[in-house]
């Protein structure tokens, strides 16, 4: 299907990454899921080689390289199994949001050390009560000076034991006349006042 797309530095780049994986990935990835964790020190390693968010402009730290980098990632994480670390979640889900809907000064907050590994991220939307239909969702967010005071709560966040950085869906407008409006996300710090994580769940 992509053929076409592939040209010689993406062949050299996927041969690259591969060695990465089987090298720094591959051993010890059983391990890690027994332990239901990835070590930290792995994103770290995934950045200093160019491997998390490849995509994202050398203003901010990046490479500005073209997204099928990140195709060819995703595709050997896959070939090789590797699917509990979320690094095309962090790259490719949640990193956009940041670059698409954040102001200048929050992607050079953020975004270099998305792709140093320094910053790992999450989304979170599940709650108890509510899946994938986000119009669902109780977490609300009002503002209060320059902050929001966030009430609620989320489960089932991958990436959510190690991330430092959670981009939180919450209902901003709570007498909305549609439940499907007024849906924001904010980025909430690790240390934030007021937010504490739960246990790391098994699942299967």
């Amino acid at each position: 299907m992509y053929k076409n797309l592939y040209r010689k530095e993406h062949l050299l780049f996927r041969e690259t990454f591969k060695h990465f994986l089987s090298e720094e990935i591959i051993p010890f990835y059983d391990q890690w899921e027994k332990e239901g964790i990835i070590p930290k020190e792995v994103w770290k390693k995934m950045g200093q080689n160019g491997y998390l968010c490849p995509w994202v402009e050398k203003e901010y730290g990046g490479a500005g390289l073209g997204l099928e980098f990140s195709f060819i990632i995703t595709e050997e994480m896959a070939y090789a199994g590797v699917y509990g670390l979320m690094a095309g979640l962090h790259s490719d889900i949640v990193a956009p949001y940041i670059h698409t809907f954040g102001d200048k000064a929050q992607k050079k907050k953020w975004l270099p050390d998305c792709i140093s590994g320094d910053i790992i991220l999450a989304v979170a939307m599940t709650e108890p009560d509510a899946g994938s239909d986000l119009s669902s969702i109780r977490t609300t967010a009002v503002r209060e000076g320059e902050n929001y005071i966030i009430n609620g709560e989320k489960v089932f966040i991958s990436n959510g034991i190690l991330s430092n950085l959670i981009v939180v869906a919450c209902k901003t407008e709570i007498e909305s006349q549609s439940p499907y409006k007024d849906i924001s996300l904010i980025c909430v710090e690790d240390g934030s006042p007021g937010f504490s994580r739960g246990r790391n769940l098994e699942k299967t």
